[in-house]
C-alpha cells in the first residue's frame, strides 16, 4: 500500500521578486521609494554646495532676529522689534482668519445660490446664473482689486461724519461705520476680567479681537461645552425615537443649553458693546476692519461661492426625483423637503468636491499682497526674505505651512464624508 505526501514546496529565490505576481509589486514600491529617496537628496545636497559657494549657510536663525517692519493688521501683540518669527506668526494668523472667514461666507453663499438656481422663478434662477457665470469666469484677482478700489474710492471719508453738517451717519444705531478706510463695528468688552486688567481700553486694529484673550477662552469653552451637551441631548432623542418611533420635543432644550451657560459666564465677566466713534480725523474703539481684508474676504467668498453653487445644484439633481415626490406624497412642506430630505443626501456628494474648493480658497488668499492685506506670504514669504537673504529657508516654511493647513482642512472635511456616508449591512 503506497501513501500519497505532498510535494516540498520550492525555495524562495530572487527571480520570483520580479517574476512572481506576489512580491512583484513590492519590489516596483520599494526601488521606487528608493529612487524618490535618492533625488531629493540629491537635490538637497545640490542646494547647499550651491548655498556654500555663494557664501551662504542653511539655517533659520533669522527668525529669532528684530523684524524692524510694522504689520498694519494684527490679531496678536507686534511691535517692529519683535522677531522675524513673531511676525510670520502674524501672519500666519491673519492668513487663518481670512481662510476661515471665506470658506464660511462661500459655504452659505454658494448654498443658497445653489438652491436658488433650481427655482422655478424663471427671474430668480436666471438671475443666480449670471452670478454664477459672471464670476466664474473672471480672475478672482480682478475681483480682489476691484473691490479694494471700490471701498476704497467710493466710500465716504471719515470727516464726513463730522460734526451737526455731517454728510453721513452711522448704521444700526450708530454702532457701524462705513469709511474709505473700512469698517468700524462693535466688539464686546469685559468689565470683569479673568486676568485682572481693564478689557475695555482702546484696541487697535484686528487685535480688538484677541483683547481679553482668557476671557474669550472662557467663553469660548464654555460654548464648546454648551455644544457637547446639545448633541448628547440629540443622541438621547434618536435612541428614543429607534425604540419607539416617536421623537421627542428637544429644541428648547438644546436652545436653552447654548443660550444660558454662555449668558451666566457674560454676565459674570461683566460684558459690554464697545462702539466705535469718531474722534480726531478717524474713528476709534470697536474692531476695525481694513479695505484689504475686506476686499480679500469679499472676493474669496463670493469667486469660491459661485463654484459652490455648481457644486450643490449638481448634488441636488443627484437625488432621485421620487425622494422629493414622496415628501410631498406625505404633506411635507417643500422648504422642509429641502431640509430634511434632499440636502442630507446631496451632501454625499457634495462633500468630496467642496474639499477641493475650500483649499483652493484657502490657497488663493496668498493674493492679499495685492492689496496690501499682511498675510504670511507678505510677512515671511516677503519682507523677511528681502531683509534678512533667506529665500530658501522662507520658502520652504511658508510651503510646509500651507501643507499643514490644507492637510488639516482635507483631513477634517474627509472625516465629516465619512459620516455621511450611508452604512452598508
Amino acid at each position: 500500500m503506497s501513501t500519497l505526501t505532498d510535494p516540498p514546496k520550492p525555495g524562495f529565490r530572487l527571480s520570483q521578486l520580479i517574476y512572481d505576481t506576489r512580491y512583484r509589486s513590492i519590489t516596483i514600491q520599494v526601488i521606487a521609494l528608493a529612487l524618490i529617496v535618492a533625488a531629493f537628496w540629491w537635490l538637497g545636497n545640490n542646494t547647499v554646495n550651491n548655498l556654500n559657494a555663494l557664501g551662504k549657510d542653511f539655517n533659520f536663525g533669522f527668525l529669532n532676529s528684530a523684524a524692524g517692519y510694522d504689520i498694519n493688521q494684527k490679531l496678536i501683540e507686534y511691535n517692529n522689534q519683535m522677531s522675524h518669527g513673531r511676525a510670520a506668526l502674524v501672519g500666519i494668523l491673519n492668513t487663518l482668519l481670512v481662510a476661515f472667514l471665506g470658506c464660511i461666507a462661500a459655504l452659505i453663499i454658494g448654498v443658497f445660490v445653489g438652491v436658488l438656481r433650481l427655482s422655478k422663478n424663471w427671474v430668480v434662477s436666471k438671475l443666480m446664473a449670471v452670478y454664477v457665470e459672471g464670476f466664474r469666469n473672471v480672475p478672482l484677482l480682478i475681483w480682489i482689486l476691484l473691490i479694494g478700489a471700490v471701498m476704497s474710492e467710493s466710500m465716504p471719508q471719515p470727516r464726513e461724519f463730522r460734526g451737526e453738517n455731517a454728510t453721513q451717519s452711522m448704521y444700526f444705531s450708530d454702532n457701524v461705520a462705513v469709511t474709505n478706510r473700512g469698517i468700524w463695528i462693535p466688539r464686546i468688552g469685559f468689565t470683569n476680567s479673568v486676568s485682572g486688567e481693564e478689557a475695555v481700553a482702546p484696541v487697535e486694529g484686528a487685535a480688538a479681537v484677541a483683547s481679553g484673550g482668557l476671557d474669550w477662552l472662557l467663553v469660548l469653552g464654555t460654548l464648546g461645552l454648551s455644544l457637547f451637551a446639545m448633541r448628547l441631548v440629540r443622541q438621547r432623542a434618536d435612541r428614543i425615537q429607534q425604540a419607539t418611533g416617536e421623537r421627542p420635543t428637544t429644541w428648547y432644550q438644546r436652545l436653552g443649553l447654548l443660550i444660558i451657560p454662555v449668558g451666566i459666564v457674560l454676565f459674570l465677566l461683566g460684558a459690554t458693546i464697545v462702539s466705535p466713534y469718531l474722534k480726531g480725523f478717524n474713528f476709534t474703539e470697536g474692531i476695525h476692519l481694513r479695505n484689504s481684508l475686506i476686499a480679500l474676504w469679499f472676493a474669496l467668498s463670493l469667486y469660491t461661492g459661485a463654484f459652490i453653487a455648481e457644486i450643490v445644484r449638481a448634488g441636488i439633481l443627484a437625488v432621485s426625483k421620487g425622494q422629493s415626490e414622496a415628501a410631498a406624497a406625505l404633506g411635507i412642506q417643500p422648504s422642509r423637503t429641502m431640509n430634511l430630505v434632499i440636502l442630507p443626501q446631496a451632501m454625499r456628494v457634495i462633500i468630496p468636491p467642496l474639499i477641493s474648493q475650500f483649499l483652493n480658497l484657502t490657497k488663493n488668499s496668498s493674493l492679499a499682497i495685492a492689496v496690501g492685506y499682511m498675510d504670511v506670504r507678505a510677512t515671511l514669504g516677503g519682507i523677511t526674505i528681502n531683509q534678512t537673504g533667506r529665500e530658501l529657508e522662507g520658502m520652504l516654511l511658508m510651503g510646509a505651512f500651507y501643507l499643514a493647513l490644507s492637510l488639516v482642512i482635507s483631513g477634517g472635511m474627509n472625516y465629516y464624508n465619512r459620516s455621511t456616508q450611508l452604512a452598508e449591512r
